[in-house]
């Protein structure tokens, strides 16, 4: 595993979304569809983080259009209800550990297991154009975390209000819009942003992190297929200026920024297809 991914999707989540499939509407489709690649990604080693790292990753191409289970462009989800404009589905994250030895804000502290983030996320399409080419929907996605290690650990609850944007423009390139705020309850901000009293130092104050508004996030993203060949790359902007943990010594900053690419050569598919939606 790599380390210093810190806070959020950082590696993980990057391969995931560097291996976003491109969204074909057509008739039908194959069932599944499976490739290989690779890709780089630069982050923060956690929002609010003052250090970054750079590191090539992996890129897994994998798309299932099941009619429950799914994982393609808007990642791997369970479907529970599906209309014309509404659909719920049951939404999955990961957070990868921080290594502290390897963070000076962090430096002497104990490092952070990562995490399973699931809960609902009520998706409204709220606009459609006529050709069908782009649409604006509002996400909602409220999500419950616990720690992936020998004693799995409670770290409270995450809300993502979401407006997205994707677009596929006439030379077949997907683009992808999204931003907004992010809320937190207080014990995921405590998971991330405590400093207890036996870590504290002279330049490191014990602080107890309180929950509410944690920042906001703007990501955009482009793709494009070509044959058997993927290609995608994403930036994604971090605002952390009001949260309510912004008074921990670890935020070191109040804006970041993660980038990406990955290439993708997808080598198998089912004989099995199903028809897409419009």
């Amino acid at each position: 595993m790599l380390k210093n991914a810190g806070n959020g999707l950082r590696v993980v989540a990057a391969a995931a979304l560097l291996a976003s499939p491109v969204a074909i509407r057509a008739a039908d489709a194959p069932l599944w569809e499976l490739g290989a690649g690779f890709g780089a990604v630069a982050f923060s080693d956690y929002r609010g983080s003052d250090s970054s790292s750079v590191y090539p990753v992996p890129v897994p191409y994998v798309v299932y259009r099941g009619r429950f289970l799914q994982a393609d462009r808007e990642g791997v989800r369970g479907v529970l209800l599906k209309q014309p404009r509404a659909e719920l589905n049951i939404s999955v994250n990961a957070t990868t550990p921080v290594d502290s030895d390897g963070s000076e804000a962090r430096a002497g502290m104990a490092d952070l297991d990562p995490a399973i983030e699931v809960g609902p996320s009520l998706n409204l399409r709220l606009w459609t154009e006529a050709t069908g080419r782009s649409r604006l929907e509002l996400r909602l996605p409220v999500r419950g975390a616990f720690t992936v290690s020998a004693d799995p650990e409670w770290i409270g609850w995450q809300a993502l209000p979401q407006l997205n944007l994707d677009i596929r423009t006439a030379s077949q390139w997907n683009v992808g819009l999204l931003a907004g705020p992010i809320f937190a309850n207080r014990e995921y901000a405590r998971y991330f942003y405590d400093v207890p009293p036996e870590a504290a130092t002279a330049a490191r104050p014990a602080y107890r992190a309180v929950g509410g508004y944690a920042g906001s996030q703007l990501l955009l993203s482009t793709s494009r297929r070509f044959e058997k060949l993927w290609f995608g790359a994403f930036a994604r902007y971090d605002d952390l200026h009001g949260a309510a943990f912004l008074p921990s010594p670890l935020v070191r900053q109040r804006q970041s920024w993660m980038m990406g690419f990955g290439v993708a050569w997808i080598f198998a598919q089912s004989s099995a297809r199903v028809a897409l939606p419009d």
